[in-house]
């Protein structure tokens, strides 16, 4: 990956194959190569050039540590578009699709498409509550014990399908523990951004051709909320992926990009 200076900050890119652009963005306080597991591959067997991209607040792209808007964030997609020659496909998840449903409203010219996981369109108080209490301890100097956190983290984000199996569940509490439970500033940046005014009636404005995917096991941000988008987004298409939790895309890759590339080649 490089560093790209973008909209007056520094973003870490990385693009692979060729042929037509597809750019995802990631969700809070993960970087971009969390993509590169399953569905970078997918795409670009499948004959897509992909872009993906650490955040700014999510080094060694601009940490930011001042704070930013949801806002700044899509702007900063749009410069990265631009800058690679779109219009786009834009895939985002969690907080990406929050930015991509910005990005659409703010720039959709260059927006040919959009898939839009694990997404919402107004606060959800208990995924605030998480947030406001992790920027507390932030502002606290309190760091979280890593076992903590990753017991934490498997739960939220997990679903009891997939951690009925001991061994498997063993695997994923352990891949949250070696990610660690520390936060930087530009972390605490983006969990601030769960604060925010319902967006629904504005998307209504939104003409791009979408597709909004709930994971039917998500506690961090149940697929309800999902469909609420769905529904404000004139003519969005609905699916529900069963048996994931919000890091759906992780723990249902195959069903995932099943509907990822056949959103993209219909259209």
């Amino acid at each position: 990956m490089a560093l790209v200076p973008l909209n007056g900050i520094e973003l870490n890119v990385q693009t692979e194959g060729s042929g037509d652009l597809v750019v995802l963005v990631m969700g809070t306080g993960s970087p971009g190569r969390v993509w590169r597991t399953y569905q970078v591959p997918a795409l670009v067997d499948a004959g897509y050039r992909v872009a993906y991209f650490d955040n700014r607040g999510v080094r060694p792209s601009s940490e930011c540590a001042g704070g930013f808007t949801i806002g700044d964030m899509a702007a900063d997609t749009a410069a990265l578009i631009t800058h690679l020659g779109g219009p786009a496909h834009v895939v985002g998840t969690s907080l990406g699709a929050r930015i991509t449903q910005e990005l659409m409203l703010s720039h959709p010219a260059l927006v040919r498409s959009a898939v839009l996981m694990a997404t919402s369109g107004r606060p959800e108080p208990v995924q605030q509550a998480w947030s406001r209490s992790l920027c507390d301890l932030f502002d606290k100097g309190v760091e979280v014990p890593a076992a903590f956190y990753a017991a934490a983290s498997v739960i939220r984000n997990v679903s009891q399908s997939t951690l009925a199996n001991p061994a498997v569940a063993q695997d994923w509490v352990q891949l949250y523990e070696f990610a660690g439970s520390s936060l930087s500033a530009g972390d605490r940046a983006q969990l601030a951004l769960s604060d925010f005014e319902s967006r629904l009636e504005a998307y209504r404005a939104i003409t791009t051709r979408s597709l909004v995917v709930g994971f039917a096991d998500d506690l961090v941000l149940p697929p309800r909320l999902a469909r609420e988008v769905a529904d404000a987004i004139p003519g969005a298409r609905y699916a529900e992926v069963a048996d994931c939790g919000h890091i759906g895309y992780l723990e249902r890759p195959d069903e995932v990009n099943r509907l990822l590339l056949e959103f993209l080649r219909a259209g």
